[in-house]
């Protein structure tokens, strides 16, 4: 099935902003040369040695299936700052190569290790204890694909989760405006900037304790170092099954009044999965340094280095730019690596999409420096022994994937995409038992003028079953689709 809806009505309902917007606190270290696309984890099917995991003999656990990789294009810029869009510690896919080298004799870790998932749906019993929480009344009620308490329309404090798990949830609180008195020019009025300073480390801490515990988190280790302006930031690390983990953060932002100003994070509860053999650091590293080199390979530029061509009548430049210019590559092709030292790695679980899905998966940990008295970074390794692991499909050569993620709930099944406001959009989806591949289709405004603004869409598809654990692929790309 399919809906349909003009989207050249420009002056509708639209998502209203808040004074603190809600920040993602997780950092999602996205490294390009993996061989595929991981959410805060780099990962190689076929790079590297391997260690005895290796050599283990295959038992029950299924082929971890990891869904390729949507990274942001780079941007050039300052060679000693991260594009925008890339990490710190995340290496410039249009850069250099980067080698990885350790400080010492690198941990051998276990022998295996869990992946961890959250499944099911969140009830509105999950919600309402959040919501408590965060001081939010109200009951629970279904918007689309998500749980919603809240006002969506005025000031005040609004929390929404989406029902499938993991239960994605995010949190903002407002301030009212005040009423504007006769005969003053506020038409434009916006709530005065706050002038506090932010709390203490400890009273963020206590503040965002009551929200940690909602969502089961109250043992994580806690880092409030974040500053948001006036706001501070609590940072929460769960550990599961013992281990750290990466990328599975709750972050909770408290106000200079000491109140929970804003926040998001997931709520269903992580699940023991299958377990698999696993590799040692030093392993995983030469997995991550071939992924490297791999990448180096691959994207040799058009030899020389390139001058300005001058105006004419001006005279030619004295000199040629020298090899050690960003712009400037050998004539081989092949730019020289970058080194980063490896001062630590420590055994833990780091998200990866999964066949679509959010899991936490076996890796090894690095603590990353970007040269002498660079900044430190967190570089993460998937280290389930490489037979486990297939890897990604390559997306076809199509073009960019066009859904760019979805929410399900039983047979309704909501498609987030960009698209023009001078168009009309269909939604509709192919069935098979393994997967729903959802088609964007667009249809041209003929007639009258239409500014081409760019704006985000959603569509909801009638599934003839519910979703369940389908993957949900893009048909124009042939990506995974991820879960809001």
């Amino acid at each position: 099935m399919s809906t349909e809806r003009p989207d050249n009505d420009v002056t509708g309902p639209r998502r209203r902003r808040t004074p603190l917007a809600v920040a993602s606190v997780a950092a999602a270290v996205l490294l390009a040369g993996g061989g595929g696309a991981y959410w805060a984890t780099t990962a190689s099917g076929d790079g590297g040695a391997a260690d005895g995991g290796g050599n283990a003999s295959r038992d029950a656990a299924p082929v971890l299936a990891l869904d390729a990789a949507e990274a942001a294009p780079a941007t050039p810029g300052d060679p000693d700052t991260p594009p925008p869009g890339i990490a710190p510690g995340e290496p410039d896919p249009n850069g250099p190569p980067v080698v990885y080298r350790a400080e010492g004799k690198l941990p051998d870790g276990p022998d295996k290790a869990a992946v961890h998932r959250a499944t099911g749906t969140v009830t509105p019993a999950e919600v309402a204890r959040l919501a408590k929480a965060l001081g939010i009344p109200g009951t629970p009620r279904t918007v689309g694909a998500s749980w919603v308490v809240g006002d969506e329309d005025g000031p005040g404090a609004l929390l929404k989760v989406t029902k499938q798990a993991p239960g994605t949830w995010t949190f903002a609180r407002t301030t009212p405006v005040e009423p504007c008195e006769p005969g003053k020019m506020c038409a434009n009025q916006s709530p005065p900037e706050a002038d506090g300073k932010p709390v203490s480390e400890q009273a963020a801490k206590a503040a965002a304790a009551p929200v940690l515990k909602a969502v089961g988190q109250e043992d994580a280790a806690l880092d409030a170092a974040q500053l948001m302006g006036d706001v501070r930031v609590v940072n929460a690390e769960p550990k599961v099954d013992g281990l750290p983990t990466y990328g599975w953060t709750t972050g909770v932002q408290i106000g200079p009044d000491g109140t929970v100003a804003g926040g998001s994070g997931q709520l269903k509860a992580l699940e023991k999965g299958a377990t698999y053999p696993v590799i040692g650091a030093e392993a995983a590293l030469n997995q991550l340094n071939e992924a490297g080199r791999a990448k180096g390979e691959a994207s040799r530029d058009i030899g020389g280095c390139a001058t300005p061509v001058p105006l004419e009548g001006e005279p030619k430049p004295g000199g040629e730019p020298k090899p050690s210019d960003p712009q400037c590559v050998p004539s081989n092709g092949k730019r020289a690596p970058v080194q980063h030292t490896v001062e630590d790695a420590v055994f833990g679980l780091a998200l990866s999409y999964v066949e679509g899905r959010q899991t936490l998966v076996p890796s090894w940990l690095f603590q990353v420096r970007q040269g002498s008295g660079g900044p430190e970074s967190t570089v993460t390794q998937i280290a389930v022994a490489p037979e486990y692991v297939e890897k990604p499909a390559t997306p076809t050569p199509s073009g960019d994937r066009k859904a760019t993620s979805y929410a399900a709930d039983g047979r309704t099944l909501e498609v987030t995409f960009w698209g023009g406001v001078c168009s009309t959009y269909t939604a509709s989806a192919e069935e098979s038992p393994g997967q729903v591949r959802i088609t964007i289709t667009e249809k041209p405004q003929k007639d009258g003028a239409c500014i081409m603004i760019a704006k985000e869409l959603k569509r909801t598809v009638t599934l003839k079953e519910p979703l369940g654990d389908r993957t949900v692929i893009d048909a124009e790309s042939g990506a995974t689709v991820p879960r809001s």
